[in-house]
């Protein structure tokens, strides 16, 4: 009897020091290798590039707003004028270009010509929420859960009106949270598996 507690008790303490000793990952090296990951990435309001001049009629295009909302920010100039034919009748026509203001805030796209979008601010990872790792022993996999922010964000993008015509912006201004999945390679160093950016 006891030598069953002696032994129990030796295998507690030998669990206790392995868990102990058992290193602990650094969240700073998994913030290093997402933002590594963020690199090179902006936000932009448009989900793909634009052509410009862009012609709206503000009567059917479900557009107006968004390019409305950067016209009273100052990103566009509007120019508007009546178009038809005698059969057809007459309509309001609105043509949107490059601003002053707004050619410094717009992205030309350079494969091709006459498109580009507004772009701005990057993607931050600012704290880790959980770390789980893979089945092994010596994980060298982690699936994250991170918050994140979008830093750089221009005075514009916070007005009401681009809040109401670019929603997904509005969510840019606050703190989010999303999941990457991070490998440890060969040198010993995380890296974000594939690429992988917040939605």
């Amino acid at each position: 009897m006891r030598e069953r507690i002696v032994l129990a008790l030796v295998l507690t303490g030998l669990f206790s020091y392995a868990t102990g000793c058992k290193k602990q990952v650094d969240h700073a090296e998994f913030l290093s290798a997402i933002n590594k990951s963020f690199a090179g990435r902006h936000e932009c309001v448009w989900p793909e590039p634009i052509k410009l001049p862009a012609k709206v009629d503000p009567s059917k295009d479900e557009n107006i707003r968004a390019f409305e909302a950067l016209a009273d920010a100052g990103l566009f100039l509007r120019v508007s004028e009546e178009k038809g034919s005698f059969l057809v009748g007459s309509k309001r026509v609105n043509t949107y270009n490059l601003s002053d203001k707004g050619h410094s805030s717009w992205t030309p796209d350079t494969n091709q010509p006459g498109y580009g979008n507004f772009c701005f601010g990057h993607f931050n990872a600012t704290a880790v929420e959980k770390a789980t790792p893979d089945s092994s022993a010596n994980s060298t996999q982690y699936t994250v859960n991170y918050r994140y922010e979008v830093l750089g964000i221009p005075e514009w993008v916070r007005t009401p009106e681009s809040m109401r015509a670019f929603p997904k912006l509005a969510a840019d201004t606050s703190i989010q949270s999303a999941t990457a999945s991070l490998i440890k390679d060969t040198n010993g160093s995380w890296a974000v598996e594939s690429p992988h950016h917040p939605q």
